[in-house]
């Protein structure tokens, strides 16, 4: 064998050892990688135990097991309020302006054989708020999301977010906001942090600032115990922590999340509520979601959508104030036979009852005019025979208000898609 032939067929070989060994030292002498050991011990395997040193690194060498008591139920905790606060107060705040964080103008989305998805939506969101977004399923929430976010284009309108015009505006526009899918997907191969790595690179994060940013993120989020495990191992909600972690990255302006508790437990929609909270001022945040309690404990304003049309926006206390109906409660005493049956008839067909509703134990009286309500539902209670423990005049929900505008904004709900008949037997079987 000559030298040109022993030649070609060890230099690949070296080339490929030289290349395990240098990535292995890479791998070794990153800050955040933890090692079973000295790390000079596993370098001077990596560089004198010739191929076999690097692959003894890599399959012995490497410590992942940081985070694995962590069950895949989701059960894991944001930070602390108080390290929130901490994080957060190091992050630059929105200055005062009169400029709304978005804005749309006859804001319009048709697709083809005539379906509309969104239609003439004149929308202002004040800078700093926590803006819910609402509406039913296949209202065009997600739809307006991914028009603002650049994600989808507007066939109708114009919109600016972040000062930015929406469409064709490309990186401008992706580094002034932060965005979470409905239902994120990640590349289950890869770990937590480096997920976080990647999206901060995108943002043009290096070095100290990124690994500092990453930190701070999963501190938030709650998932620094299990930012070495891989994402193909997370619950359904930890993968929401890590989206709306990577939604954070950048430090947005604007924040949009699509149903960012939808898979959360309830101790974790407490965590992530808490965030959503404190980030009022830091950024704002565009938040769609059907939790309706959860936008009464977070959001400043409303707006509520159906069929692609806005019924109505406004300050939650607002809307309150202005649409929903006043309601009595009645719970009488146990042991009264037919006490429910019998107050309901005394309060249906009064004309200041809008409408009776009835619960085994309670009654509730919606009324149109409470001041001449108040004054005559007890006289009814006592002719009725039935002795109260308790009456109450209940405080009206967003539910109430949301179901009410819903029902009486005369919007037709979407057809059902229609299924080719193909394929199917005469009782609708494949």
């Amino acid at each position: 064998m000559d030298a040109t032939t022993i030649a070609l067929v060890v230099a690949p070989l070296l080339i490929i050892q030289v290349g395990l060994m240098l990535y292995a030292l890479y791998d070794l002498f990153q800050e955040d990688r933890r090692v079973r050991g000295d790390k000079i011990i596993w370098a001077l395997v990596i560089a004198f135990v010739n191929i076999i040193g690097p692959l003894i690194y890599f399959f012995v060498g490497r410590d992942e097991s940081r985070g694995a008591e962590t069950g895949g139920t989701g059960g894991v905790s944001a930070a602390p309020a108080e390290s929130i606060a901490r994080i957060l107060a190091t992050w630059p705040r929105l200055t005062a302006s009169s400029d709304a964080a978005i804005s749309t103008t006859g804001l319009g989305k048709r697709y083809s054989q005539g379906v509309v998805a969104l239609e003439n939506l004149n929308l202002t969101v004040p800078s700093g708020s926590v803006f819910g977004f609402l509406g039913p399923n296949g209202a065009g929430k997600t739809t307006t999301l991914r028009l603002l976010a650049g994600l989808a284009t507007a066939t109708a309108g114009t919109g600016t977010v972040a000062g930015v015009r929406i469409g064709g505006t490309g990186g401008e526009l992706a580094r002034n906001i932060g965005y979470l899918d409905q239902d994120p997907r990640f590349y289950g191969w890869m770990r937590g942090r480096e997920l976080l790595n990647m999206v901060g690179q995108l943002h043009g994060l290096h070095g100290a600032a990124l690994r500092q940013r990453v930190g701070e993120v999963l501190e938030i989020v709650g998932l620094t115990d299990a930012a070495y495990r891989r994402i193909g191992g997370y619950s359904g909600g930890m993968r929401q922590r890590l989206g709306i972690g990577q939604a954070l990255i950048n430090q947005p302006r604007v924040l949009f999340l699509d149903e960012p508790v939808s898979s959360l437990d309830p101790e974790g929609r407490r965590d992530i509520l808490e965030i959503i909270s404190r980030l009022r001022g830091t950024a704002t945040v565009f938040m769609s979601t059907h939790i309706l309690n959860d936008v009464e404990r977070v959001c400043d304003r409303v707006a509520i959508l159906n069929v692609g049309h806005l019924v109505v926006e406004g300050p939650i206390d607002e809307l309150l104030d202005r649409y929903a109906q006043p309601i009595y409660e009645l719970e009488p005493e146990p042991q009264q036979d037919g006490a429910i049956e019998r107050l309901a008839a005394a309060m249906r067909g009064q004309a200041w009852a809008q409408e009776v509703r009835t619960t085994p134990d309670t009654v509730r009286v919606f009324v149109n005019d409470p001041k001449v309500a108040g004054p005559a539902i007890l006289p009814l209670v006592i002719s009725s025979g039935v002795s109260l423990i308790r009456y109450e005049r209940a405080r009206p929900s967003l539910e109430d208000v949301f179901l009410r505008l819903v029902a009486e904004s005369g919007l037709q709900t979407a057809p059902p898609v229609a299924v080719p008949a193909w394929g199917l037997d005469g009782r609708g079987r494949r």
